[in-house]
């Protein structure tokens, strides 16, 4: 089965395309991790198939690199149909949509990634072809204006966004089928490497794979990426596999610490610590460390909050005592304190529910 990628949608390299193509799940029983999501969706593509009709729409949310776009394509293979590709931001009007939406054949699969990134006119626009197979084109303008009825095939639509929270609720609960991924723990990490190895036809001993999939906040596609990199190291140093040294040494000249932060992390952390523990607003930050104030919110942020090293106030972002530690920086009295009363009133709460 082969993707058919929409006009405008971004491409990647060729080397990044082979790349993803041969460690791609080739069946639903071949992803590894998720195991409701996926006990979820066998039921749901064998109900579809023992009645002969497309699967439900699905939404599938979480970060970035947790297996959405894969998803999308093992469901395509497991129902048997073609897979259509673009994303939010390529369909900037209806009219990039009702082509491709009336060339669908019946059961095909039309996966839109950051799919919140949707124009408000081109989400509106999809809710008659999801609902009711018919698309509604406008005719000429002004008062001559008439409308065409198109009916469509029968089709299936999965979206994936990282900011749920942006869906409009009417557009969201069009989706039959709404699954959130989770990261991944190291275990499944470690069976996810080793099965590239073997795919990679270069091995991995099981502490270096250990090693890299500690450092890969829980993320398949950071994992990946990693291992290739140290992969490299592996073959110029003329390693017949990647052991625990070279992945350790590897992952250093990446730049990636004992707990996964890399440099635009600790960026980030810099810049709030820099401020001596003051609330640094969201686009302040952004400009600070030259990135995208959506990537920062969807991308960095949930894994700094995660390690309890980054705190939203109403005010803006501040680093945690923990931050300041692990920068090796000594935190103000202010910050201290108030992490200490945080902690006294933690270690009284079990003995007040007693």
């Amino acid at each position: 089965m082969e993707a058919r990628e929409w006009t405008g949608a971004a491409a990647k390299n060729d080397g990044e395309r082979e790349f993803d193509r041969a460690l791609r799940p080739r069946r639903l029983g071949e992803f590894v991790g998720q195991a409701r999501l996926r006990e979820n969706l066998a039921i749901a593509i064998g109900a579809a198939r023992s009645r002969d009709e497309p699967l439900d729409h699905l939404l599938f949310c979480g970060p970035p690199g947790l297996g959405k776009t894969t998803l999308a394509f093992l469901i395509a293979a497991e129902m048997g149909s073609e897979i259509v590709v673009s994303s939010g931001p390529a369909l900037a009007s209806p009219k990039d949509l009702a082509g491709t939406l009336s060339r669908l054949e019946r059961g095909d699969v039309l996966f839109l990634d950051e799919i919140h990134r949707l124009p408000r006119a081109v989400e509106e626009f999809l809710y008659s072809a999801m609902e009711d197979q018919a698309i509604d084109i406008t005719l000429d303008q002004g008062p001559a204006a008439r409308t065409l009825r198109i009916h469509l095939a029968p089709f299936t639509l999965i979206g994936a966004t990282t900011r749920e929270g942006l869906l409009a609720a009417p557009f969201r609960s069009r989706f039959g089928i709404v699954e959130r991924l989770l990261p991944y723990p190291v275990e499944e990490l470690v069976a996810i490497l080793e099965r590239a190895a073997t795919l990679l036809e270069f091995p991995i001993e099981a502490d270096a794979a250990g090693e890299i999939a500690r450092r890969s906040r829980g993320v398949p596609r950071i994992a990946l990426r990693l291992q290739r990199r140290v992969r490299d190291l592996a073959q110029v140093r003329e390693r017949g596999a990647i052991d625990l040294d070279i992945a350790r040494e590897g992952l250093e000249r990446l730049g990636v610490d004992a707990l996964g932060l890399e440099d635009v992390d600790r960026a980030i952390l810099e810049a709030l610590v820099d401020r001596n523990g003051e609330p640094v607003g969201i686009k302040t930050l952004a400009a600070c460390i030259g990135e995208e104030e959506d990537t920062l919110e969807s991308v960095f942020e949930p894994y700094l909050m995660q390690l309890g090293f980054l705190s939203r106030t109403p005010r803006g972002r501040v680093a945690t005592i923990r931050a300041w530690q692990h920068l090796g920086r000594t935190p103000p009295a202010t910050l201290a304190r108030d992490a200490g009363e945080a902690g006294a009133v933690q270690r009284r709460l079990p003995f007040e529910n007693e």
